[in-house]
């Protein structure tokens, strides 16, 4: 089973890490991740899936492309997780669209928003950035949009692969590594729940699916 080393020096290169992605996409090892989503239900999330989340062709649609998203809503696991690869396909629709994939996060108790590490997503530069979504609010790890740009497919299916090991968090868009952050503050929990987000702004969707799962130790 094939798994990057956390040893391994950063000065390895976006294409042999990107080979190695790939082999994590493709290989053995994607067939033991367990399945989040089903495709036909909620079970096992839970968010506002009265007005915010449908779910069409398969996957989880966020937002419209008709009106103006209100605001941040974040579709969430009902457990949570900390060590583990986790692969989803997504896509984004609508100028000024953004989104992210929340993980070791947690609800702002009697609030929509959510406190973590977002997987982010978007225009004119979030593509592949670790963001820290309602804590300190900045972003932690900023990808190399030169090289996302060569494997991005906007307005289409992509596939993102997040890795957390330990204090260590990797970020992986189609193969490319666009983060590679090691938590520096024994504070930050490194424990949480997952979670689908659209972000308030311009008419726009954010599509999700084929969400899977592989814990580790």
């Amino acid at each position: 089973m094939t798994h990057l080393n956390s040893t391994w020096p950063i000065c390895a290169g976006l294409t042999f890490v990107s080979i190695l992605a790939t082999g994590f996409s493709l290989g053995t090892d994607k067939a033991k991740g367990n399945s989040l989503f089903d495709g036909k239900s909620f079970q096992s999330w839970e968010g506002d899936v009265q007005k915010t989340f449908r779910i069409q062709d398969g996957a989880v649609v966020a937002g419209s492309l008709s009106a103006k998203v209100p605001r941040n809503e974040f579709l969430c696991t009902r457990r949570s997780y900390k060590n583990f690869v986790l692969r989803l396909k997504f896509k984004l629709l609508g100028a000024g669209a953004n989104a992210g994939v929340q993980f070791r996060s947690k609800r702002i108790p009697d609030h929509h928003e959510v406190i973590g590490y977002q997987a982010d997503m978007g225009d004119p530069e979030w593509w592949g950035c670790l963001y820290d979504e309602s804590r300190r609010k900045k972003v932690l790890a900023k990808s190399d949009l030169a090289a996302v740009n060569k494997v991005l497919k906007r307005d289409d299916w992509n596939e993102y692969m997040i890795r957390c090991e330990g204090k260590r968090v990797q970020l992986f868009i189609n193969g490319v590594q666009t983060a590679d952050y090691t938590e520096p503050d024994d504070s930050i929990e490194q424990n949480g729940i997952i979670c689908l987000q659209i972000h308030g702004g311009p008419p726009s969707e954010a599509w999700y699916k084929e969400v899977t799962i592989e814990e580790m130790p």
